[in-house]
């Protein structure tokens, strides 16, 4: 048996661990680096060149040739760029919305790829997911029903580009679904990461140059402190999927990172939200444990 599948191998339970910490603890401080004036925009570039050395890493590691089969690039460029387009969204969300209801929206992500599963690969869901989707449909119009108006710069507010968010990594992780079975883990990443850079042309020309840019420490460089958090978190996340089981790994770092993110963002923004919103922080909440808890079952079998 190999060591990939070996249950004795345990470490993959830290790797996944270091995951959530990693991601948690980068959600609450993602919007660190626009308040102390350096664009989102800036800091979509750093984020997307802390990627390249893990993405790198992972290839030297373990000795594999990138497959730039047509399939591979296909699936890889498609993910990567879903990926990152929803990540170049996030950073500006995280500057006009609060973190403590961004993350918990976008963690419902998986009510798209569960959809896209079922209708696509037919694949089922039990009560649980089936109660996790319901709630997860109750809770989003409780997180703020003017769609975001009176706190934004103009254009769609917080919660719409949450949603834009939650449906492009819902779209991502089905389309990792569908390449897991042809496309290795470290290619996959790579294109991720590839993704990421070629969409950095389009962040640099969207920055607002005439406004002043901090340049200084608690500029870049705190951007590339917080966002190497995300690299190294990426970085473990492929070794948990590498000695662990998907259906666990998956749903524990995306229901994880989430909940330590907004647990923090609530305790240093020291604010109390209305009732109407914590009402909707808790069902999102529950509704990413609902559909942790469910486990994947195999979709039936094709009919000739």
């Amino acid at each position: 048996m190999s060591a990939r599948l070996d249950p004795s191998r345990r470490g993959w339970l830290l790797y996944a661990l270091t995951t959530v910490v990693l991601w948690g603890v980068w959600g609450a401080l993602s919007g660190l680096s626009a308040q102390h004036g350096f664009p989102d925009t800036l800091v979509y570039c750093v984020w997307a060149l802390t990627l390249i050395p893990p993405a790198v890493f992972v290839l030297w590691r373990n000795g594999r040739a990138l497959d730039t089969t047509p399939r591979a690039i296909g699936y890889g460029m498609t993910i990567g760029l879903l990926g990152a387009g929803g990540q170049m969204i996030l950073f500006h969300t995280l500057t006009i919305g609060p973190a403590y209801f961004v993350f918990p929206i976008v963690s419902l992500s998986p009510v798209i790829t569960i959809a896209l599963s079922f209708l696509l690969l037919r694949e089922r869901t039990g009560w649980l997911g089936a109660a996790g989707i319901a709630l997860a449909l109750l809770a989003l119009p409780l997180f703020d029903l003017s769609f975001g108006q009176g706190g934004t710069r103009g254009g769609l507010g917080w919660f719409a580009l949450s949603l834009l968010i939650m449906l492009a990594w819902g779209l991502q992780a089905y389309f990792i679904k569908r390449a897991n079975d042809s496309v290795g883990a470290e290619s996959i990443f790579f294109y991720m990461m590839l993704g990421a850079v070629l969409l950095m042309p389009a962040a640099w020309a969207m920055t607002d140059r005439t406004e002043p840019v901090n340049l200084g420490l608690d500029g870049p460089w705190m951007a590339a402190g917080i966002q190497i958090l995300n690299a190294i978190g990426a970085l473990a996340l492929v070794y948990a999927f590498r000695y662990g089981k998907a259906i666990v790994v998956a749903p524990l770092t995306n229901a994880g990172a989430p909940l330590i993110t907004a647990i923090l963002s609530l305790l240093f923004a020291g604010v109390v939200p209305g009732p109407l919103k914590i009402a909707g922080l808790i069902l999102a909440l529950a509704a990413s444990l609902l559909m942790v808890l469910e486990p994947e079952r195999e979709p039936p079998p094709r009919t000739p």
